[in-house]
């Protein structure tokens, strides 16, 4: 089936750098995507965009380029609740890959089960108003409910502003819960103000909750370096991902955000976001607990 991609899609850049930084051994790229191939895993019709081909090879040759050792894939929402083209991904990557499912009310214990041997560990609740239509909570309650007795964690995704909102579902929710991007803070107001402060709570009364310090290119107002060599790129995200690693170490998480959907000014060399991590986590002892003790413990906990 051909797909024709949303009108200024940006495609992944393809001659990423090697990375000045060099990975601790055994470092998990925990969160990344795939997209496709459309002809083989046909993107989902109520789709709110359609992206490039995006498929396994290529996110385990950048895997195998940056000196990742492993992946954690999670759904991407093009493809709906459909998670086959994740789920092939993880079954190639001969168990370095684990996966995060979308799923709906509808999915049975014996569909479950199959997402569980293939490799995935969690699912994912978008609250992104502009990505996903609305899922009613008792919904989303129910499948948690559901997947808790696998062991799976919840992944959640949600902007600053709607924290106040979401917070008593997300309290009530029984899983360890993984926020995607710090709950996309703007990093253009300050770090100590309202909306990050209430995301510092949530974490610091809530011992089940975790975070992504992902995606400055997603959240960074003054953007990447000029084009001089200079590695220290979206250093306005530095401050308030570096408070994350610091007050809530073992808590953390890193991921490239690869193929990085929907970005609509520029497309991330991968490799430069990779040097971006010694600057959010300054020392051995923090990049070892972000990049590898942190992601084996909640995806790979039978080798940590």
């Amino acid at each position: 089936m051909t797909f024709d991609k949303t009108p200024g899609w940006l495609d992944w850049y393809a001659g990423p750098t090697k990375p000045r930084f060099k990975l601790p051994p055994g470092s998990v790229d925990a969160h990344c995507h795939v997209f496709g191939p459309g002809d083989e895993f046909p993107f989902a019709p109520e789709r709110k965009y359609t992206p490039c081909d995006a498929g396994k090879q290529q996110l385990f040759a950048l895997r195998d380029h940056l000196g990742f050792a492993r992946n954690v894939i999670v759904q991407a929402t093009c493809h709906g609740a459909d998670n086959r083209a994740m789920v092939d991904a993880c079954r190639a990557a001969n168990g370095k890959a684990r996966g995060v499912a979308t799923v709906k009310r509808s999915v049975s214990d014996a569909e479950l089960n199959e997402l569980h041997a293939a490799g995935v560990r969690g699912v994912r609740f978008n609250f992104v108003k502009r990505l996903v239509d609305f899922t009613p909570k008792d919904e989303l309650m129910e499948i948690a409910t559901r997947i808790h007795q696998l062991g799976w964690h919840v992944v959640i995704y949600f902007e600053a502003v709607d924290l106040p909102e979401l917070w008593d579902f997300f309290t009530a929710l029984p899983n360890t819960i993984v926020v995607d991007h710090m709950g996309r803070p703007d990093v253009a107001k300050p770090i100590d103000g309202p909306e990050f402060t209430l995301f510092l709570k949530f974490m610091q009364q809530h011992a089940n909750v975790w975070s992504k310090v992902s995606c400055p290119e997603r959240l960074s107002v003054s953007g990447p370096p000029a084009l001089n060599g200079e590695r220290n790129a979206y250093r306005d995200v530095v401050p308030f991902a570096r408070r994350v690693v610091e007050q809530f170490p073992d808590r953390v998480l890193w991921g490239t955000d690869w193929p990085h959907p929907n970005l609509k000014n520029h497309m991330p060399d991968d490799g430069l976001l990779v040097d971006f991590i010694p600057h959010i986590a300054v020392t051995p002892e923090l990049q070892q607990k972000l990049l590898v003790t942190n992601p084996m413990r909640l995806y790979w906990p039978e080798e940590a």
